[in-house]
């Protein structure tokens, strides 16, 4: 018989605080590659890294939400609620799938390739539950000047999932602070929701991801706003320019 091992899970180590006046948390925009992004703040939550200040632009503006807008206890537990949500498999797909290349006898590289390209399509077609759905036609058949219609998704499922998992009350009080970055687009800049200078809503964040032409522009009093990632993928800057200065240890996930 093979000799047996036993499963050795990783143990992060407790450490006091570092000596920086302030630790931040920077998250890029990146789709579902976002999910990484999760797995950092465990590891960093775990290590007793608890940041000071996040920020994010597109996908990393909803993970930023989901930290700052929980207790520490439960930012792990809404970051895996989010992100189990919003990949969960429609109509039963893709154990169907999987089932029926199995039966094919496919299996291996070529096997999963298929899978994933069966998966994007059934995302394509059906939209992500929680995030985003089709609208029931493309928007070159849309009414002119209304902007929610000018896109290929709906994304109401999105402010929803917000609104049960985030505390914009928690969020609001500075606690933590926070910033996601959005793009002007009658002026075409790029502006900044920050804690110290507005009441942040979930238009706020999802004016973050509000990336052409999958999802429309978000209106907030009265301007419409696109993805950050359209200038700017990173709110680096915008952390280190900001005054007063203070010594920063910054964490700082690419996507």
């Amino acid at each position: 018989m093979a000799a047996q091992h036993p499963v050795k899970n990783k143990r992060h180590r407790m450490a006091e605080r570092p000596p920086f006046e302030r630790i931040a948390l920077l998250l890029q925009g990146g789709g579902a590659l976002g999910s990484y992004q999760a797995g950092v703040y465990q590891a960093l939550a775990e290590a007793g890294l608890h940041p000071d200040w996040v920020a994010g632009i597109s996908i990393g503006a909803i993970n930023s939400a989901l930290i700052a807008g929980n207790p520490p206890e439960r930012r792990v537990e809404a970051l895996r609620s989010f992100w189990e949500t919003v990949t969960a498999p429609a109509h039963g797909f893709p154990t169907l799938f999987s089932a029926m290349l199995g039966a094919m006898g496919l299996q291996g590289d070529f096997a999963r390739g298929l899978l994933n390209q069966a998966h994007a399509f059934a995302t394509l077609m059906d939209g992500a539950a929680g995030f985003f759905t089709p609208r029931p036609a493309p928007p070159f058949f849309s009414s002119a000047g209304s902007i929610e219609a000018e896109s290929f998704y709906d994304v109401a499922p999105l402010k929803a999932t917000l609104e049960r998992l985030v505390d914009f009350d928690r969020i609001n009080t500075g606690a933590m602070r926070f910033s996601v970055g959005a793009v002007n687009v009658r002026t075409g800049n790029f502006e900044y929701f920050d804690t110290t200078t507005h009441n942040i809503r979930p238009e706020h964040i999802m004016a973050s991801g509000s990336l052409p032409p999958g999802f429309p522009a978000t209106r907030i009093d009265g301007e419409c706003y696109w993805d950050g990632g359209l200038i700017s993928n990173t709110p680096l800057q915008w952390v280190l320019d900001n005054a007063p200065r203070q010594d920063t240890l910054a964490f700082q996930v690419d996507l």
